[in-house]
């Protein structure tokens, strides 16, 4: 296995560099992608000239595109056959990777790019199956079910992705891994991408990868863009000093991690009941709710997320201000991954660290981790900065209708600034799934919207609206 190591430039290479396709490369540049970030520089290289690849980097590093762009070189569209497959460790982490494929894939010819997750209804999987598709992007134990019942077929693969592959061997998927990848053809290209590098992953990589090309990214969260700071508590004002971070630092996204599901349902009802718009991801949510409160928080329009780092694995949140560890983690590789979710790409973020004295062994392992002193405060000195209270900047509402009445984002915006007389920057984020569409608006414009959605028509029918937040 032959190794590569990327450090972070301050501006990477552009992709006129690679041996894309003109359109490909001319889409790149419309969506804003100018230059390469470092995994996608150390291993685009290696993936198109057809290697077998192990990438360590972590999430938001880029490493989506890099295997994106490396599957749609690999298409023989509009050849039969699913050709591609991703699997992730969450529906949700699947289900933004689609996204960027579909974004990415707009300069080719009727590609159709599937998700198949647990969660989601089987009958409508099945529909889509039977119409073909180019790629499929889903989660180890429903690709497997397909297979079993013989509804996918994976004769035509060339390229198979491992994304997070750490994650789904943490979630115990290790078997159901083994039997996807067992299915494939064994002339593919196979393509794993790993936050850490635990020995589960090398036996992967032995058992199903051909002379693998090895790249890890060198990166270290810049000190400048995620300002630590450390506060010793009182396991009695634990919680209470989540109120007092949040009304001194007055984040506008915060995502405060807990160690156990119980700390998060005790802060999410301390939260609620102080008037902070907060919601709680955990086991017990069904998929539905799951999605809604991760829509919510993904288009601000909910202040504080309260997770476990089980439930919030897969999440890539962007404009995400504050990480609070309302418990400190015990391994210091999940305390970068937690803190790395704020301060993404050129943006800055805090993370703040609650300490107990039973955690102090804890805060050494991390002190020693990342070879330098860490910042400590008083929560005494902490002051509220307002006395407004802390409310999210949007609101969600919710449209009766997704991609199975073949809603599309535009649509949506169009009704919205057309009859209806929004502004676009008024309009925020709009998410359209198999059933239902999100749009975030304007706090101040959200009962307006509502009734003007409810009472006009989308793409010429009339719609059902709701608001989320009540």
């Amino acid at each position: 296995m032959s190794r590569a190591s990327a450090a972070s430039p301050a501006s990477g290479p552009p992709f006129s560099q690679l041996a894309l396709p003109p359109a490909t490369l001319a889409n790149l540049e419309q969506l804003g992608y100018h230059a390469m970030t470092p995994i996608q520089a150390a291993s685009l290289p290696i993936a198109l000239a057809g290697h077998d690849l192990i990438a360590q980097a972590k999430t938001g590093s880029g490493k989506t595109a890099a295997f994106a762009l490396v599957l749609l070189f690999n298409l023989k569209a509009p050849g039969p056959g699913v050709q591609a497959l991703v699997l992730c460790p969450t529906r949700e982490l699947a289900d933004q990777v689609a996204h960027e494929i579909r974004r990415l894939a707009r300069a080719g010819e009727n590609l159709k790019i599937l998700t198949l997750c647990g969660g989601a209804p089987l009958r409508a999987q099945l529909a889509s199956l039977e119409h073909g598709a180019h790629v499929v992007v889903g989660t180890p134990g429903r690709v497997l079910d397909h297979l079993a019942r013989g509804t996918l077929k994976l004769d035509a693969l060339n390229t198979l992705v491992l994304d997070e592959a750490d994650r789904m061997l943490d979630m115990g998927f290790r078997a159901d891994i083994v039997s996807v990848v067992r299915a494939c053809p064994t002339e593919r290209q196979t393509l794993l991408f790993s936050a850490t590098y635990p020995e589960g992953i090398a036996e992967l990589s032995r058992q199903f990868l051909r002379q693998p090309q090895e790249v890890k990214l060198l990166e270290q969260h810049a000190p400048t863009k995620i300002r630590q700071v450390f506060y010793e508590v009182d396991e009695r004002e634990r919680l209470e000093a989540v109120t007092r971070l949040l009304e001194a630092y007055r984040p506008v996204s915060t995502l405060a991690f807990c160690n156990t599901r119980q700390q998060c349902r005790d802060l999410l009802a301390l939260l609620q009941a102080r008037g902070f718009v907060a919601l709680a991801l955990h086991g017990e949510l069904d998929q539905v709710e799951r999605d809604q409160v991760l829509v919510q928080f993904a288009n601000r329009s909910c202040s504080v997320l309260v997770a476990t780092d089980v439930a919030a694995r897969g999440l890539d949140i962007a404009q995400l201000e504050a990480v609070i560890n309302v418990d400190i983690t015990p391994d210091p590789e999940v305390h970068v991954h937690r803190i790395g979710r704020t301060g993404r790409v050129d943006e800055q973020g805090w993370a703040l660290s609650l300490v107990g004295a039973p955690e102090r062994s804890y805060v050494e392992r991390i002190e020693t981790a990342q070879g330098a002193p860490l910042v400590w405060q008083r929560l005494s000195a902490l002051k509220a900065a307002s006395r407004e209270p802390l409310v999210p900047p949007m609101v969600t509402l919710q449209i009766q209708g997704g991609r199975k009445e073949k809603l599309r984002a535009g649509d949506v915006l169009g009704a919205l600034t057309g009859t209806a007389g929004f502004r676009a920057a008024q309009v925020g984020k709009i998410h359209v799934n198999e059933f239902s569409t999100y749009v975030a608006v304007e706090r101040a414009i959200a009962s307006s919207a509502l009734q003007k959605l409810a009472a006009g028509k989308v793409k010429g029918k009339s719609v059902k609206v709701r608001r989320l937040d009540r």
